[in-house]
């Protein structure tokens, strides 16, 4: 089935009426909850009086968003001003200097937060990747990343290094776990990248420029060390044409979406009931459900507020931060589900295990926009994904990405079998013995990783179910890693590794002879449809599979016991009914999308 498959309009718009109805529904029921349970002692601790023109008590379970928003929002407003401010002017009158400015300046707030012993304990750890890079050796890096990360992670080391920090304050957790994890991931990229590249001789000071930039220092999101580096270095970068407006519009939405979501709070309790198992117990289906959804909704809402806030910062310091997470709506497979753009283009790194002559090679072919000439030459051929006839759509032909230049941020190349003939022979033999791909990939809710270092190199091409549970269970044990070992993740990352492991078994499953001969048999809106459903089956295992971490296992029991097992056939059939309205609606956006990006391409192309 390719993505290019329109449905009739008026069963688009039957989707979209059953989906809306049912928010409305779900939506009344969780209202009616929240105003009932207002004055409950369950509550007490955790509803308190918000805004005193709204007249209403305010959900403020989430300490984090209440922080940043009330003792910690001047802070946080001082000290982006002043380094917007200082950016501004270091960039009018020394823009060569602009980069130790964000340094100095970014070493100075962290030493005024935390004290002066944290920022010395970690420009110990910044110097001994430093060291380390200098040796030339990429897994000996990342094997003392790792071993510094977990060293933040495990006691009895989290316990002494915490110590370092002086004083006491409510964010004081936070901001430690999320300043030291940060700088691991930052000094690592550094140190692989001097691996990669030697003959660019990256110095002390390029890490330290990096990796004290105060707008991604705490809480991300991360850029990788050659973008940054590329990025930071122009002495006079010029802006694009309605990039301003663009920063504004931004802004303006950040600001709204912190509104909103302090509204919301005065009229729905959905971080506070389900603390209250018995309260919660007593809601309809309908608004349980709703309760589930939220909560992974409002967590990419914080997400892309914190991002957007940071980016908006880093767009006027000319930079090109990574975006937003994609929205919990609009996922329906395991594979797609990033919660952190940043870390995720971190781990996708593309490493060439090719010689400098090939990496010269292909840098020489580079164009002004940024894409490798040497992609649109006989040698490379970029081919479409072929429309589903029963058979994957991908059979037939290698797909390889390959890192030419910081700057082509990992442009996929997708090479047909027979082109391969036409490549640099020790790149085609890399490639068959399946050593092009030497990369990461952090993909889910808080830190669901799948890791392309451990993750490609094992896996090889995903399409082997032996390899594939290979490199997944050792993917998410780094994952686990980074989360922090204890019982809660290491169930949420079983449950995540099953389901990606489960994706590729249905697909399997679908390539079976019978199973495939039946989808080719059916015209391509059906196809959508049957597929579809699986989506919608999907959604709900990513939403209950991360509601583990993001709430409570017990509250994650009762929504899996009341939707699955009191509430078949009716509410089982109806939620999953609604969420297939919602699947579809997502698929006619993304092929939206992709007819405008091909005719935006289109017109981009050479007559």
């Amino acid at each position: 089935m390719g993505i290019k498959t329109a449905l009739p309009a008026a069963e688009l718009g039957l989707y979209s009426l059953v989906l809306s109805g049912a928010l409305a529904y779900a939506g009344r029921g969780l209202l009616e909850a929240s105003q009932d349970g207002a004055h409950r002692k369950a509550f007490r601790e955790s509803v308190r009086p918000g805004w005193e023109y709204i007249g209403r008590k305010m959900d403020v379970a989430d300490f984090e968003w209440v922080m940043w928003f009330t003792s910690f929002r001047n802070v946080i407003i001082f000290a982006l001003s002043g380094h917007v401010l200082f950016a501004k002017l270091c960039t009018m009158v020394a823009p060569k200097l602009r980069s130790w400015m964000y340094a100095v300046y970014g070493a100075l707030a962290v030493m005024g937060t935390m004290g002066p012993w944290y920022l010395l304990l970690l420009l110990g750890h910044c110097v001994g990747l430093y060291v380390a890079s200098l040796l030339g050796q990429p897994w000996l890096c990342l094997g003392l990343g790792l071993a510094s990360l977990a060293s933040f992670k495990m006691d009895p080391l989290i316990s002494w290094q915490s110590g370092f920090v002086t004083g006491t304050f409510d964010l004081q957790e936070v901001l430690f776990h999320g300043g030291s994890s940060f700088t691991v991931l930052r000094c690592t990229s550094f140190a692989l990248e001097s691996c990669a590249h030697p003959d660019r001789h990256y110095s002390l000071a390029d890490l330290l420029k990096y990796n004290f930039y105060l707008p991604f220092f705490f809480f991300g999101p991360i850029m990788t060390f050659d973008r940054f580096h590329a990025q930071v270095s122009q002495v006079e970068p010029v802006r694009r044409e309605g990039e301003l407006w663009h920063i504004r519009a931004q802004a303006g939405l950040s600001v709204v979406a912190i509104m909103a979501v302090d509204i919301f709070f005065h009229f729905f309790y959905i971080l506070t009931i389900p603390s209250d198992l018995k309260f919660a117990n007593r809601l309809p289906d309908s608004a349980l459900a709703g309760l589930a959804y939220s909560n992974l909704v409002y967590d990419w809402v914080k997400a892309a507020v914190l991002f957007g806030v940071v980016n908006t910062v880093a767009c006027l310091d000319h930079l090109d931060p990574p975006q937003p997470p994609k929205c919990i709506t609009a996922l329906y497979v395991f594979a797609e589900t990033h919660f952190d753009r940043g870390i995720n283009d971190w781990l996708c790194k593309l490493w060439e295990w090719v010689s400098p002559q090939e990496r010269e090679w292909c840098e020489k072919r580079r164009d002004g926009d940024g894409r490798d000439s040497a992609c649109k030459s006989s040698a490379w051929k970029e081919k479409e994904p072929a429309e589903r006839t029963g058979k994957s759509s991908w059979r037939g032909r290698r797909r390889i990405k390959v890192m030419c230049h910081p700057g082509s941020q990992g442009k996929t190349i997708q090479a047909w079998w027979g082109q391969l003939g036409q490549m640099p022979l020790s790149l085609k033999e890399a490639g068959d013995r399946g050593l092009v791909l030497v990369t990461w990939r952090f993909s889910a809710f808080h830190g669901q990783g799948r890791s392309r270092y451990v993750y490609n190199h094992i896996g090889g091409e995903h399409s082997a179910v032996i390899p594939e549970l290979a490199a997944t269970v050792a993917t998410f044990a780094i994952t686990t890693l980074w989360l922090g070992p204890c019982d809660i993740v290491y169930l949420w990352s079983f449950l995540n590794c099953f389901g990606l492991n489960f994706e590729l078994w249905m697909q399997k499953l679908a390539e079976w002879g019978p199973l495939a001969r039946i989808e080719a048999s059916l015209s391509v809106q059906m196809s959508r449809r049957v597929r579809a459903l699986f989506g919608a089956m999907n959604f709900w295992a990513i939403i209950m599979y991360n509601l583990v971490s993001l709430n409570s296992l017990k509250f994650t029991e009762l929504v899996a016991r009341r939707l699955l097992l009191t509430g078949f056939p009716q509410t089982t059939l109806s939620i999953l009914f609604v969420t297939y309205c919602g699947v579809q609606l997502v698929k006619e956006r993304e092929r939206t999308l992709a007819l405008e990006e091909e005719q935006k391409q289109d017109k981009e192309k050479p007559e």
